[in-house]
């Protein structure tokens, strides 16, 4: 068996697609575009590159994109007072403050002050009780791109499925396995401290791994003909490419996992273009509920 190759980057091509033309039926009705604010403390090289993709991203799609970058010695004062003024910002749908954030700054504090109805990243307290609780809400992005591509390879009910997602963060592992309860999948939460994690991954049906260790995940962990997702982006060093030279691999060992598995997302190309795809859902979607619409269908 050779497993199929789930192609993220295909799929979030076809949602920002899909956000654009309900970006521009959006702006039409609203008589505004929806807008997304970022904010950027410091000059973090791997920040910076993220916030100019999600600029372009979200410009590209029809909404507005309000950058604010602040110098690394911003106080926290002046950080929670930016982020109150985006909250009383009747243009602004959506706000994400690019972590991690300079010391001593409380990432968690500034978080937590983000009108919930504006949190296009879920990582309010109140976003993850909405989740928990089966309410509308907003989705952490990462997860929620896995979601959609769990849905679309095996169907919308995944009733009589084993579902074991290695990894337990607020950011990905919770969220992602409250997803797949609504699923309605028997859901497993594995971890640092889980006993013989080989064994209990032998026995899922959809594995889902995000704990950053360069191919942690064997091929004889993974079950035949399970879906495998690979959440994981670990550089690594390549001496086969030349001196000095690094590439990209996953937290599964995906030649390994190829021909055991039914299908898997690749590492690059697989999870991680779901990412800024789902943030530029999860604007559109908080846009249309703060002017009282209905969101679009297929989104």
């Amino acid at each position: 068996m050779t497993a199929e190759r789930i192609d993220g980057k295909a799929f979030a091509a076809a949602l920002t697609d899909r956000v654009a033309t309900g970006a521009e039926a959006f702006a039409a009705q609203a008589g505004r575009k929806a807008g997304l604010a970022v904010v950027l403390v410091g000059n973090d090289p791997a920040s910076e590159v993220y916030v100019a993709s999600k600029h372009k991203a979200t410009r590209a799609a029809g909404m507005e994109s309000f950058e604010h970058r602040l110098p690394a010695d911003t106080a926290q004062a002046e950080l929670e007072a930016l982020v109150a003024r985006l909250n009383a910002d009747p243009v602004v749908d959506g706000i994400l403050c690019q972590l991690p954030l300079p010391r001593p700054l409380d990432s968690d504090r500034v978080v937590q002050m983000i009108d919930a109805d504006k949190d296009v990243d879920g990582l309010t307290a109140l976003n993850a009780g909405r989740l928990m609780s089966g309410l509308p809400g907003l989705v952490p992005c990462t997860p929620l791109g896995c979601d959609m591509m769990i849905a679309d390879r095996l169907g919308s009910d995944l009733s009589g499925k084993t579902a074991l997602v290695i990894g337990r963060s607020n950011l990905f592992g919770k969220p992602m396995g409250q997803l797949l309860l609504q699923r309605n999948a028997t859901v497993i939460q594995a971890h640092s401290r889980t006993a013989d994690l080989p064994a209990l991954a032998r026995t899922a049906d959809i594995l889902v791994v995000a704990v950053g260790r360069p191919e942690m995940v064997r091929g004889d962990w993974v079950k035949p003909g399970a879906t495998v997702i690979d959440v994981g982006i670990n550089r690594i060093d390549a001496p086969e490419r030349g001196e000095g030279k690094t590439r990209l691999t996953g937290d599964v060992a995906f030649a390994e996992a190829t021909e055991t598995a039914a299908a898997i997302t690749p590492v690059p190309g697989g999870v991680g273009p779901m990412t800024i795809a789902c943030l530029l859902r999860n604007t559109l979607v908080a846009a249309h509920r703060r002017e009282g619409l209905s969101p679009p269908e297929g989104l």
